[in-house]
């Protein structure tokens, strides 16, 4: 009995105010709460205003960010050379550096529209060593007066065979122009590049054509309809000459009529470099041909026989002797002139 009446004693509840603590064996909570302690708000102070004379910071907003002292990006802003992220979250890309732009020769520095027009074009690389670098389209060369001289066809060649044919036209060819009596229309280019063997043959070796480094040139043409045909025999000897003496003094191939039967029509110009800087000029200025064909015959020789015997027909050997025979009384008298007949006169033949 005093076991059971321990245990009623513990079960029954108590006064809030005499439960200051929970029950020991209150494990199901079914006594009254805890009473709390009461809450002081603490005051917080707040900061000072900012004083007028205060240097005025970065302006803050949605889309500013106030960047680090020490000059290192924000962290919340990501670094210039790092990829950035997108809203999906997946990084970008890094985009690969543009190449750096190559700088340009001294020739195509020196080349200037005031010498020729000739944009630059880019480099060409073929097989076998076809092509080269420091290219020009030269469409046209610019005298010293200004005037522009067109090349027909525009040429491809290297900056250095451009700027050479320039001043040879500029320097030689407008003085020679000049003492014709007129100016230079245009320049008549028969060939430049061409990725090809030297004279077009298969297996040959790479022509100066295929780098780039050869022009040929047919005729120059002058403004009052006239034209300097460099291989023309038509031209006068002293004007093709003076042609000769300039290009082979600049160039260091020189191929015209006399080398070989594939420059008989135009006169073949390059820079190709080879030892001890040798240089070829093969080009025969041939004599100009007569203006007027003879039309008379030549004279006979003192030593022809006459005209009557070299027109009698010849007689072979056991030819027909009958026919002899009837010519011989036509050719003297009749055997029977003494018995009292008249000789008979030779017949003579009429000549048609």
């Amino acid at each position: 009995m005093v076991t059971v009446g321990l245990g009623l004693s513990l079960m029954l509840p108590e006064p809030v105010s005499a439960r200051k603590y929970a029950a020991p064996l209150d494990i199901f909570g079914l006594g009254a709460p805890r009473p709390r302690a009461p809450v002081h708000l603490a005051r917080i102070p707040l900061p000072k205003p900012r004083p007028e004379q205060a240097p005025k910071g970065p302006e803050r907003g949605p889309d500013k960010t106030v960047p680090a002292a020490d000059g290192k990006p924000s962290p919340d802003k990501p670094s210039p050379d790092e990829p950035s992220a997108d809203k999906s979250g997946a990084d970008k890309p890094v985009e690969a550096a543009p190449p750096p732009e190559k700088q340009a020769s001294a020739c195509r520095l020196a080349l200037t529209e005031e010498i020729a027009i000739a944009p630059s074009i880019p480099e060409i690389r073929g097989a076998g060593g076809c092509g080269g670098e420091d290219l020009v389209r030269l469409e046209a060369i610019v005298l010293p007066d200004r005037r522009k001289v067109p090349v027909k066809p525009a040429a491809v060649l290297r900056c250095t065979m451009a700027s050479a044919i320039a001043d040879w036209v500029r320097t030689d060819m407008v003085p020679l122009a000049t003492s014709l009596g007129s100016t230079i229309a245009d320049l008549d280019n028969f060939d430049s590049f061409e990725c090809r063997g030297r004279n077009r043959i298969a297996g040959a070796m790479l022509s100066e054509h295929g780098k780039a480094n050869a022009l040929d040139v047919r005729a120059i043409k002058l403004a009052n309809g006239q034209s300097i045909g460099l291989t023309d025999r038509a031209m006068s000897r002293e004007v093709r000459e003076r042609v000769l003496h300039s290009v082979c003094s600049r160039f260091t191939t020189v191929l015209g009529p006399g080398s070989d039967w594939y420059h008989e029509d135009h006169i073949h110009l390059d820079l190709a470099q080879r030892r001890n800087d040798y240089r070829i000029c093969q080009w025969n200025v041939w004599d100009p041909l007569p203006q007027v064909a003879p039309l008379l015959p030549a004279e006979r020789p003192e030593e022809a026989p006459p005209r009557e015997v070299a027109a009698r027909p010849e007689t072979k050997d056991g030819g027909d002797e009958e026919t002899a025979k009837r010519a011989a009384p036509a050719d003297k008298p009749a055997a029977d002139a003494g018995q009292g007949q008249s000789p008979r006169k030779p017949v003579t033949k009429k000549r048609r």
